[in-house]
């Protein structure tokens, strides 16, 4: 039986990977010196060490014995893991890769994040239960990374200034004036600024979903998802605003893991989905 693995930026609930039978291994994060694996660690323990200490937590990928455990595994297997331009995560399932027994064994870079990563899972399990091949399934899915769309607004741009993503007087502009970025993934992996809405989190907020409207009628819509890091009323106000504009088979609100929460932040927000 074919296996489907990911890592824990996928941001997939424990409920949808068991479901759709997805194996999963976390990454790690640091918060005051001990390390939490992602899905030990929750959202409201991670913001309340950073306002209490200043300190923002540090991540890091899986080791390479880690994943050499965690692949070994006797059935073919395709692993969809976070993008190589964000995290070493790749690099170190590249090199487990080479110190384990399987066969066949299939790592695919998603250039992507939380759930972008996510859809091109669930994507590979229903090409999966189409009766696939591992090959047939890897040059799909590679062929859709770039029609995956991840966009988000950031709250607050403290924590991509203490990551050193943004400079502190970029920081300091964006606070007082009320700058709230939008940020997106682009097609290479790496992270760029989609749009920059002055004035309230709604304006923000109905960004994202003009973003939606826009490549309308090409979204795949099988699945979309709202994913969050703590702002479940903002996530009902996108998913009602979805709802008016297409009839989405699976319209998936999911809550963001500690690694991305260490890297965005609290009421990070995103509308992620798939262009065809």
């Amino acid at each position: 039986m074919l296996n489907i693995l990911t890592d824990s930026c996928a941001d997939l609930s424990q409920q949808l990977l068991t479901a759709h039978d997805v194996k999963m291994i976390p990454l790690h994060v640091l918060v005051n010196g001990k390390d939490y694996h992602d899905n030990d660690l929750t959202l409201e323990q991670l913001f309340m060490s950073v306002e209490q200490t200043g300190e923002l937590p540090k991540t890091a990928g899986p080791s390479i014995q880690e994943f050499v455990d965690f692949f070994d595994i006797e059935d073919p297997s395709i692993y969809i893991g976070l993008s190589s331009q964000l995290s070493a995560t790749m690099q170190n399932a590249n090199l487990a890769a080479e110190h384990v027994q399987t066969m066949d064994l299939h790592l695919i870079d998603s250039l992507n994040l939380s759930t972008g990563i996510g859809l091109l899972v669930l994507k590979a399990v229903d090409l999966k239960q189409q009766g696939k091949s591992p090959a047939e399934i890897v040059q799909l899915i590679s062929e859709l990374r770039p029609k995956v769309r991840t966009a988000f607004v950031v709250d607050t741009m403290d924590y991509l200034y203490k990551g050193g993503r943004c400079t502190g007087l970029q920081a300091f502009v964006g606070s007082v004036l009320k700058i709230r970025p939008v940020i997106h993934v682009l097609p290479d992996g790496t992270l760029g600024v989609l749009d920059k809405v002055r004035g309230s989190r709604k304006k923000a907020l109905d960004r994202l979903i003009a973003r939606f409207k826009s490549d309308l009628p090409k979204v795949d819509l099988k699945r979309v998802f709202v994913t969050h890091s703590g702002c479940e009323a903002d996530a009902e106000y996108l998913v009602g605003k979805l709802q008016e504009l297409a009839p989405i088979e699976n319209l998936i609100t999911t809550v963001a893991g500690a690694t991305i929460g260490s890297h965005c932040g609290p009421n990070t927000i995103g509308v992620l989905y798939i262009a065809k």
